[in-house]
């Protein structure tokens, strides 16, 4: 198998996934969010520990902690990943799938636009008008459902402000992840313990086989981020670019055909807006790399 078959492969492994991710949660929507997030943050560190030894990459840590600029923009990235992993398990809790498949459409487009307002990056005509286009399917289902989409906007923007940050320090996947999660880490394990001491503990409640689906958090956060880079690696841009949006679209088909919810004709609307932005956002970035 060529490279470039091998990295498409990781890709639709990666994004399909990420996809089916809810029906994951779904299983253990009986633990609160919270209490999903703290575990998710443990198991995480365990996986990545395995991972470092077996890549032989502790050695990388050491220079990265000495490092006051690149770890001032780990506990940001920390903050925001923490953010965006509470909202996606809160949004499979409330049965609001669709509108955190909406969040993760969006996502480039705030990429782009966050791009524009902080950094003064330029923004063409193509994508000034993807833009705008998503700024109106927001407007419009704030006109017509009477709510602005908080779970989509906090995922598109902690993960646009997520992949700036990253992007700004040049740490390799793995050290950056255990880093962000051992920032949090303390946290999450104070957390676990308030709740056992005051007998608040889900997970002490669980059968056996939930908490071996609830252990299981760990490796659904990095393994599909491991196929991910290994994708990146081998792939173009553009072509990951469009791959990129099969996340999505399976999590909405999730929601819809599987959980049963509720797609109005309001909602199609704001959908189609953003479908027709991400559009005319692919083509665009297409034609120039070809140019």
């Amino acid at each position: 198998m060529s490279e470039k078959k091998l990295g498409l492969l990781y890709a639709l492994c990666a994004f399909l996934f990420w996809g089916l991710t809810p029906m994951y949660y779904k299983q253990i929507t009986m633990v609160p969010p919270f209490e999903i997030l703290a575990h998710r943050v443990v198991f995480s560190v365990v996986v990545l520990v395995f991972l470092l030894f077996i890549s032989k990459q502790f050695n990388t840590l050491k220079p990265i902690f000495k490092s006051l600029a690149k770890m001032k923009y780990l506990i940001f990235a920390s903050i925001l990943i923490s953010i965006n992993w509470f909202t996606f398990i809160y949004s499979i809790s409330v049965n609001k799938i669709v509108e955190a498949s909406l969040g993760y459409f969006i996502t480039p487009l705030v990429t782009v636009a966050l791009g524009f307002l902080i950094f003064q990056e330029r923004v063409n005509k193509a994508q000034g008008i993807a833009i705008v286009l998503a700024i109106i399917a927001v407007v419009y289902q704030l006109a017509t459902l009477g709510t602005i989409p908080i779970i989509a906007l906090t995922l598109a923007f902690s993960f646009g402000f997520y992949g700036m940050v990253r992007k700004k320090i040049a740490i390799s996947s793995i050290p950056g992840l255990f880093i962000e999660t051992i920032v949090i880490l303390p946290i999450a394990l104070i957390y676990l313990n308030f709740l056992v001491q005051n007998e608040q503990s889900v997970f002490n409640t669980l059968s056996s086989y939930d908490m071996t689906i609830l252990s299981l958090s760990g490796l659904v956060t990095v393994v599909p981020l491991l196929w991910f880079n290994a994708a990146a690696t081998r792939m173009s841009l553009t072509a990951l670019g469009f791959i990129q949006y099969i996340g999505p679209t399976v999590a909405f088909l999730v929601a819809v055909f599987v959980y049963d919810e509720v797609l109005n004709v309001n909602k199609l609307i704001t959908f189609t807006l953003i479908w027709i932005a991400l559009l005319i956002f692919s083509f665009d970035g297409l034609k120039r790399r070809k140019a």
